[in-house]
């Protein structure tokens, strides 16, 4: 009885069927079939890519701070770099970019809104107030002359949101008290702690009643 020791030829995965396949046939049938399976997919993740990459841009025309403007911006641009990265108004800062710290806080139409969650695009014919557009000429607006009556800031960088903040708070009727203000004022975060002299100064700037 001899033994044969010739290798073993695995058949095609056409021919391969249960009664053919050893183990190492039906190893060897599968890694090609599988081989050929991967080769013809796509790669994982492509479609998704492709898609990314054919963003539009759009025109918007809208007022900020009485001046209208009309600009092309790529569609997922936020209002907050519409401003500071094509109209150079830096006034409003980018703390979180996730609507959670209010640095970023306009008023979009007479209501606040955070600047990193809204789409520019989506503004066609708002008007935009930011901290630029507060004061007339040399006069401040009341509630900026508050902030620096109360000492209301360290840092500053929280204050130009802080301050739109507030203007839409007293324009909203949110003045009744210290805690319907830090009630309504929530939304913005100061890392420096002056919540008490916040208050104070949106309090000092409301209409008396």
């Amino acid at each position: 009885m001899s033994i044969d020791d010739s290798p073993e030829v695995a058949p095609s995965p056409e021919e391969a069927t249960p009664t053919t396949l050893s183990r190492r046939t039906f190893v060897t049938a599968t890694t090609l079939t599988g081989a050929v399976a991967v080769a013809g997919a796509p790669l994982l993740g492509a479609e998704p890519a492709a898609a990314a990459g054919s963003a539009t841009s759009s025109r918007v025309s809208l007022i900020v701070n009485g001046v209208r403007h009309t600009i092309t911006v790529d569609n997922r641009t936020s209002l907050l770099d519409l401003l500071r990265e094509h109209l150079g108004l830096t006034g409003s800062k980018k703390g979180c970019d996730a609507g959670a710290c209010g640095a970023c806080t306009v008023l979009v139409d007479g209501r606040r809104v955070n600047g990193c969650l809204t789409l520019a695009v989506r503004l066609e014919g708002a008007e935009v107030t930011t901290i630029e557009g507060l004061a007339e000429g040399d006069r401040l607006h009341p509630l900026q002359q508050a902030f620096i009556d109360q000492d209301a800031f360290q840092c500053g960088y929280c204050t130009p949101g802080q301050i739109m903040s507030g203007v839409g708070c007293i324009k909203e009727g949110h003045t009744g008290s210290a805690a319907e203000v830090r009630e309504w004022m929530s939304g913005n975060i100061c890392r420096c702690g002056c919540y008490v002299k916040i208050v104070d100064a949106v309090q000092q700037a409301a209409p008396r009643k």
